[in-house]
């Protein structure tokens, strides 16, 4: 039996948000001639490229071709991955470069490596690899790999210029904020992009707590360690469920200590880690990067999604935290109407159910970050950079704000009151609300069959759960005036302010 308390407080998301690499990349025989024009255009460069302790990181490197016919120079774009920086050998090329093809065609030298003990690079892989404040001259960590990559990368690099920029989306972008901690010299612009930030504390893993196993379950599945000496990925098969109901599935699993046994074959320490880790103990502790981002030298892009389930709060978090401890003097944080890495591919105009009026994704890459990018590295431009750059659905238009949340909002408390109203004041007196909760009949999250998470269903209707015994529902009264909705999902507060009649949010 579980209680609810009528007096609790009811926390809203900032606008009902939503395992892999993400890329803008396009498909077919559109990628076929992106790839050939990379290839007349650029030259392709593999180093191996040495840390401080010895450990050789494999580095692929794209250089514009005038380089070498007009003695022309340029700064870099760098991404650092644990997804793979295929294709390997001089002579095969990415069909793309850079955050989007808008970068490739103003020109930079794009730089992707993988990470220490990815493919072929050398050294120990470590998930999430936690951050170390206080080094020794022996210490390293995914700062430390950055700072060296990018002094070698000056140093040795045809044509390339003292100034670095880095992006990258998810796990990549996680690499990206650690980059930017004692920065090196020439990384002068950073763009964290749906990071990884605080897997325990609403980032993939753990949502406040809760498990997020059918999203677990499903990539490391896919993301499997190394075994032996450096090597490009291996042909994988893609897991059968056996059947097209992932709600049966997981149920006739039973307890989450059965997927070692039965399917990960005690072969997948990444999925071990997770399960034996249920609080936000140490391990989860020493990954979160956001509490080392003090300080921080480069001009920073933090970019997310109000639909993003797997990292909806990283660039929240890091954000707000930053802000707080001697930001740098370009701290832009961006949140569009976008699932995860959604504004790096198609147009943005809508996701699932939902129509957003206009194409807001192609707006970001055009109008947001290639500006960003070529004003810190190339100078060209306007350095005009709002603190926050959201766009605000049910009006469904691009805000720009001087500060997050905007001043004007105010925190407020919506209750929980008697016979499932919600009230804007606090109930006189307390009671309780209670429901069976059975482990063997869970509440399903979409009407419908699937074994793999929808990347839109947080925008389908899911009144479907309200006639469920085991689910209780709360709603206000018809509004009165229009109400805005801001703020960070998954935390405790949340942000509003009010215009006549509908609700929006940002």
């Amino acid at each position: 039996m579980s209680k609810i308390t009528r007096s609790t407080a009811l926390a809203l998301l900032a606008s009902s948000p939503l395992l892999c690499q993400v890329t803008a990349a396009p498909g077919g025989a559109a990628n076929a001639v992106n790839r050939d024009w990379v290839r007349e255009n650029y030259t392709k460069f593999e180093y191996r490229v040495p840390m401080r302790d010895g450990v050789k990181l494999f580095t692929s490197v794209y250089v514009p071709k005038d380089v070498f016919t007009d003695e022309k120079t340029y700064p870099m774009m760098m991404q650092r991955t644990g997804y793979s920086v295929a294709p390997y050998g001089i002579e095969q090329y990415r069909a793309n470069l850079g955050p989007s093809d808008l970068f490739a065609r103003e020109k930079f030298i794009f730089v992707y490596q993988d990470v220490r003990g990815r493919y072929m690079s050398e050294g120990v892989y470590e998930l999430i690899r936690p951050h170390k404040p206080n080094k020794g001259p022996k210490d390293l960590d995914e700062s430390t790999d950055t700072y060296d990559t990018i002094e070698w990368l000056t140093k040795n690099v045809p044509g390339a210029v003292a100034k670095v920029g880095m992006w990258g989306i998810s796990q990549p972008g996680f690499y990206a904020s650690a980059g930017m901690i004692d920065a090196h010299p020439a990384l002068v612009a950073v763009s964290p992009q749906a990071p990884v930030t605080d897997y325990y504390m609403g980032d993939d893993v753990y949502h406040n707590g809760a498990f997020m196993l059918a999203h677990r379950f499903a990539f490391y599945m896919g993301f499997r360690n190394r075994e032996g000496d450096p090597e490009p990925p291996k042909p994988s098969i893609p897991f059968q469920f056996g059947s097209p109901d992932g709600y049966d599935f997981y149920l006739e699993m039973g307890s989450l200590a059965n997927a070692n046994e039965k399917y990960f074959k005690n072969q997948q320490p990444f999925w071990n880690l997770n399960i034996d880790h249920t609080t936000y103990d140490q391990v989860w502790q020493s990954r979160a990067v956001w509490k080392y981002l003090k300080n921080i030298k480069p001009a920073v892009m933090m970019v997310g999604g109000w639909f993003d389930t797997e990292d909806p709060m990283g660039p929240l978090r890091q954000h707000s935290f930053m802000e707080k401890n001697s930001p740098p003097a370009t701290n832009m944080l961006v949140m569009g109407p976008w699932n995860h890495g959604g504004f790096a591919r198609g147009d943005g105009d809508r996701l699932g159910r939902l129509n957003f009026g206009s194409k807001t994704s192609a707006y970001y890459r055009a109008n947001i970050e290639l500006p960003f990018f070529v004003h810190h590295l190339k100078g060209k431009g306007e350095n005009k950079f709002p603190r926050a750059y959201v766009f605000e659905t049910g009006r469904n238009q691009w805000r720009k704000f001087p500060a997050w949340p905007p001043a004007g909002a105010k925190p407020t408390t919506i209750h929980l009151d008697a016979k499932g109203k919600l009230a804007w004041q606090r109930p006189g007196g307390t009671g309780f609300d209670e429901y069976i909760s059975d482990p063997a009949k869970p509440v399903p999250y979409i009407n419908g069959l699937a074994t793999r998470v929808p990347n839109t269903y947080m925008t389908e209707d899911q009144r479907f759960a309200a006639a469920r015994p085991d689910v209780l529902v709360y709603k206000s009264e018809v509004l009165e005036r229009d109400v805005t909705v801001t703020g960070s999902p998954l935390r405790g507060r949340t942000y509003w302010s009010t215009s006549p009649r509908c609700w929006s949010a940002m």
